[in-house]
């Protein structure tokens, strides 16, 4: 008797780029630095705002939530940028869905109100990868990659 494979624990996430005009032309993206007590990625460059969607919640409710508790901001104007199926090798926990959501419009001043999350806040110019912080979240780079070259498509993969 053959063994039944087992099926994927997925755990959703929401993370919200804030996008502005810069003065050069283009847009610039506002991240932040995770902070040194976070289990994943410690030091590493990622989106301003993201987290787990919780029980019960969409992930625009999601990406909501996290952009209030994270940046202290409201009346966001969120659009849906992509949703990414990633990996890091194949155990049925490490198997994520990512929404990917933009805003150009909010309301409130951006700054850090979990300090012990992240480190730092800045706004870095999107349309050129070099100028991006490094280290980077590796899955949420490729996004900012798609983003820069104008072409993200609505279902993304990462890890497989």
């Amino acid at each position: 008797m053959s063994a039944v494979p087992q099926r994927f624990v997925v755990v959703p996430a929401a993370y919200v780029y804030l996008l502005r005009p810069s003065a050069s032309g283009g847009d610039e993206v506002l991240l932040q630095r995770r902070g040194p007590g976070v289990p994943y990625m410690a030091g590493h460059w990622a989106a301003a705002a993201a987290g787990h969607v919780e029980r019960g919640e969409t992930a625009y409710d999601g990406a909501l939530r996290e952009a209030r508790e994270e940046l202290g901001l409201t009346a966001i104007d969120l659009e849906f940028l992509t949703t990414m199926h990633r990996t890091r090798g194949g155990e049925a926990i490490d198997e994520r869905v990512d929404f990917f959501l933009t805003a150009r419009s909010w309301t409130g001043e951006p700054a850090i109100q979990e300090p012990d999350k992240a480190s730092e806040l800045g706004w870095f110019p999107l349309g050129d990868p070099a100028a991006l912080p490094v280290p980077m979240v590796p899955h949420e780079a490729e996004v900012l990659r798609l983003l820069a070259a104008g072409g993200v498509p609505a279902y993304t993969t990462f890890g497989f």
